[in-house]
């Protein structure tokens, strides 16, 4: 007996980094899970090398079809779905708002705000038909501090945490439960590779040396405390 026998878990940000890492947790411990990432080839093959309960849907996390689409294969493979992990995220190139995109910032709430936002609208009904649900957004350290350079993500994050609170109070009678995690720097590889070419990672703006812990935290670290959550 598995912690998540016959539940159907959605995943966004599947393919790698922390996404994968929950991935694996949730097929182990007996869930039926589908990816959905928009890193095709990344995403099936995973799907391939987890069996018979993962598999892999082409998401856009900012696009309210695609949310719709995703719901519906996750019903038709799986049955109505009880946890849903907004995992999907971004970075923009860390700048000064002086400085910055404004491009760069609407692409950065659009994945990582509104694209909870989309899941938690599409989901909804599905968990409702199952009786109760779960949901973990993932959000970030970030959200609770402001970080120079990184105003699009440091924004997109806190909205997040709003985002979440308001979410449970108004699915808290449906007997959905929803909650954040906060993450601190996570040794995956939106921060340790250069979001465009010739520029440095993210990981280059920062030291370990004032942490309490003076490393990067791994995915599998994010992933306990996931599944304790839902």
């Amino acid at each position: 007996m598995y912690r998540f026998d016959g539940k159907t878990v959605l995943i966004s940000g599947a393919a790698r980094g922390q996404g994968s890492s929950h991935a694996r947790a949730f097929v182990a411990e007996g869930a039926n899970v589908l990816l959905a990432d928009i890193r095709e080839e990344r995403g099936r093959a995973l799907a391939e090398e987890l069996g018979e309960n993962a598999a892999f849907i082409k998401l856009d996390v900012r696009i309210p079809g695609d949310w719709d689409a995703t719901v519906r294969e996750a019903e038709s493979r799986f049955g109505s779905v009880c946890v849903l992990i907004n995992n999907a995220g971004i970075l923009a190139p860390a700048v000064a708002i002086a400085d910055s995109d404004p491009d760069d910032w609407n692409e950065v709430i659009a994945s990582n705000l509104t694209g909870p936002y989309l899941g938690i609208r599409a989901v909804v009904p599905s968990m409702r038909k199952a009786g109760s649900g779960a949901i973990v957004n993932i959000a970030s350290t970030s959200g609770h501090v402001g970080t120079a350079m990184l105003a699009s993500y440091v924004s997109s994050k806190w909205g997040v945490r709003g985002l979440t609170q308001t979410a449970a109070i108004e699915l808290a009678r449906d007997r959905i439960r929803v909650n954040s995690i906060s993450p601190g720097v996570i040794n995956t590889p939106l921060i340790t590779t250069a979001l465009r070419p010739g520029e440095a990672p993210v990981s280059d703006h920062f030291s370990a040396d004032p942490f309490a812990i003076p490393r990067m935290g791994e995915p599998e670290e994010v992933t306990k405390p996931v599944l304790f959550l839902t």
